[in-house]
């Protein structure tokens, strides 16, 4: 049995996922972890952004991080009350095989250190 959420809790985050790059950058998170320069090989946008927007998803709990030499790299937090919540709602959203694809023919990592 699911345990019940507060509306605040449910809205805030719906809130935060209502925005097109968070939900991708989720979506993507949920099959496999990624550093920025990963991310930016998806997403037509600078560092910055990228990184606010996992500001924002790490601020909410959602996300969370862990550093490796010079890189940080992200991932769903599995352990985060909500985290049933977004499992919920990534059944209704289309794979991000082709975001994979794009990071893994790049491989940025190789790239973003040097």
């Amino acid at each position: 049995m699911k345990s019940k959420l507060q509306i605040e809790q449910v809205a805030k985050i719906l809130k935060l996922l209502g925005d097109k790059t968070r939900l991708s950058i989720i979506a993507i998170l949920r099959i496999r972890e990624c550093c920025v320069c990963e991310l930016l090989e998806v997403f037509e946008m600078s560092q910055p952004s990228i990184s606010q927007h996992l500001r924002k998803l790490k601020d909410a709990g959602l996300v969370k991080e862990e550093r490796r030499g010079q890189w940080v790299y992200y991932s769903l937090n599995a352990h985060n009350e909500l985290y049933v919540l977004i499992e919920d709602i990534l059944e209704y959203v289309t794979e991000q095989e082709e975001q994979i694809k794009m990071i893994e023919r790049s491989n940025p990592t190789q790239k973003c250190g040097s």
